[in-house]
């Protein structure tokens, strides 16, 4: 099997590593990786103390918010998310075709 690849501008060869997932222990949910994305590949999601998804009504519930995958199928692999998150909450790999 070969590594999907492409080619930068200048010709060289570049291979796309695209989101896994992210550490919701590590994450803070400071949305730095949201902003940095614009493929609309993540969401932050309210937590609450027991380490599940709540809906943002449920104020009283929420112990934290976190960074999720919500739509893995745009990513683009350039892995921006992961060079601004502070915290290392991404892991990233390369598809074989």
């Amino acid at each position: 099997m070969a590594t999907l690849t492409g080619l930068t501008f200048g010709g060289k060869t570049w291979t796309p590593k695209f989101v896994q997932e992210i550490d919701q222990e590590k994450c803070i949910g400071c949305g730095r990786c949201f902003k940095i994305c614009g493929h609309n590949v993540l969401v932050l999601k309210a937590m609450n103390e027991e380490g599940e998804f709540v809906e943002d009504e449920d104020d009283d519930e929420i112990e934290k918010k976190v960074m999720t995958v919500a739509n893995a199928d745009n990513c683009i692999g350039c892995e921006a998310c992961a060079k601004i998150c502070s915290k290392n909450c991404y892991t990233h790999a390369s598809i074989e075709n």
